[in-house]
């Protein structure tokens, strides 16, 4: 198998107790009680537990923009796992049972794909009732963030590129959200450019109150309160950033990966 699929498959076989907790090579746990937090949030029915795996926080614009990006996708994959669809969950800070590792066979369905050690098996094996997320600091894990844009977004073409291989279901409604997310401000623009700028500032406004209303608990929950202030200018931001990986949905997983 490329990538860490083998030697992750061979510590899980091989590890004496029943939950596996994983984390990245990089990564830090937030507190000492982060084994503990992780386990606690198991029970009979549970077999899956989704944490947090938040950045380092540093100065600079592309440190802002990387944590934006991190607490959005877990605003999503949190929400739509609170909402009883969960599809997905990071290798930073995830925990499950072997017994459900052992049913799906492990990472065979997509062993021929470097990454996806996470999120694929996730997005095959999580359902409504055997899934729980865990937003206790105290379960937090950390990492080092990429030291360059071009390292950045080398990281997240390898994560989109897996993307694709979602459930259906999964891929139209992240499709969905996306499309929603790429098309906004050029059609904000077309509105005030050859039709009523008034009208296009009123929704603009109200969007973007809505926004600040829902994501400042979020944020205050997930640790990220110091973003809300750059709310605004990263919102722009992920109009390109939507833009420069829209290439790495159709584009074929490099077959290994360092």
């Amino acid at each position: 198998m490329p990538g860490k699929k083998f030697p992750l498959s061979v510590g899980i076989k091989t590890g004496k107790y029943e939950v596996v907790l994983v984390t990245d090579a990089d990564c830090v746990p937030a507190s000492e009680y982060w084994i503990d937090k992780m386990q606690q949030a198991f029970d009979t029915d549970t077999e899956i537990v989704l944490g947090y795996g938040p950045y380092h926080k540093k100065k600079g614009l592309l440190n802002r923009m990387i944590r934006w990006e991190t607490f959005h996708t877990a605003l999503q994959y949190f929400s739509y796992a609170l909402a009883g669809i969960p599809y997905m969950g990071v290798g930073r800070n995830l925990s499950y049972k072997k017994e459900i590792f052992y049913r799906h066979k492990g990472f065979t369905a997509h062993n021929n794909i470097p990454s996806g050690d996470d999120d694929l098996f996730i997005n095959m094996a999580a359902t409504k009732k055997n899934t729980k997320i865990n937003l206790d600091p105290a379960a937090f894990t950390l990492s080092e963030p990429a030291r360059s844009w071009a390292e950045w977004i080398k990281q997240k073409h390898r994560h989109y590129s897996t993307g694709k291989f979602y459930k259906p279901l999964h891929n139209f409604l992240l499709g969905l959200y996306s499309f929603s997310y790429f098309t906004y401000y050029p059609l904000l623009a077309a509105v005030i450019l050859f039709y009523n700028w008034q009208r296009a500032f009123i929704v603009f406004g109200i969007r973007f109150l809505l926004q600040a209303i829902i994501l400042y608990p979020c944020m205050k929950k997930l640790q990220e309160k110091n973003l809300y202030p750059w709310l605004l200018f990263i919102d722009i931001g992920m109009f390109f950033y939507y833009l420069i990986f829209a290439v790495a949905l159709v584009k074929k997983p490099r077959p290994a990966w360092k």
